[in-house]
């Protein structure tokens, strides 16, 4: 558990300096310029590499907060369906990431919550409750900070497409195959 929250602490951290402040976030990347990439990079992939071995060593280990009822894992697999579209949305402008705003954190808050639904270890709830958490602090968090320009593949008439499209064979893949193979949960075997 210890490795789990170390990496949450990691990996949110990182990811919360813009939140939190915003001045400092801009001064250290105004004067370490790559290098502040590199060392976001660095302690953001140490502390998802944290996460994902201390969840797994955890959710078996931990207490158990609450059982899901049989069947809810259908309403999981539901409310996974808009986040491949959504993240592929976040890199291909179109009518998709203009509806959804921020489509990464859309994608990272319906991922988190379809997965607290269905997942009632102390682990789960501190993985998937942190990043729903830290979602939605990051986006109530955009709303006060200036829009940055982002610099991104040009719009085209086709990118609605392939994000709908590619994000719903994503979807079909990972709750057919890749789940059980990268996670070890067969979603849809409950």
């Amino acid at each position: 558990m210890n490795s789990l929250v170390l990496g949450l602490v990691l990996f949110f951290g990182m990811h919360s300096v813009a939140i939190v402040a915003p001045g400092l976030r801009d001064a250290l990347a105004t004067r370490l310029g790559a290098g502040w990439r590199v060392l976001y990079s660095l302690v953001s992939f140490a502390g998802l590499w944290l996460v994902g071995s201390g969840f797994v060593a955890a959710r078996m280990a931990g207490p158990v907060l609450w059982t899901p009822p049989p069947g809810l894992h259908m309403l999981t697999a539901l409310l996974m369906l808009p986040v491949f579209p959504a993240l592929l949305a976040a890199y291909l402008p179109g009518r998709v990431q203009t509806t959804l705003k921020h489509p990464m954190l859309v994608a990272v808050k319906a991922w988190a919550l379809a997965h607290l639904v269905s997942n009632g270890s102390l682990a789960a709830v501190l993985l998937f409750g942190g990043f729903l958490a830290w979602a939605v602090l990051d986006r109530i968090s955009l709303k006060r900070r200036p829009a940055k320009v982002v610099p991104g593949l040009p719009a085209g008439p086709f990118n609605d497409v392939i994000v709908l499209v590619g994000g719903l064979a994503l979807y079909v893949a990972m709750l057919l195959w890749w789940h059980v193979r990268l996670i070890g949960v067969a979603p849809l075997a409950f």
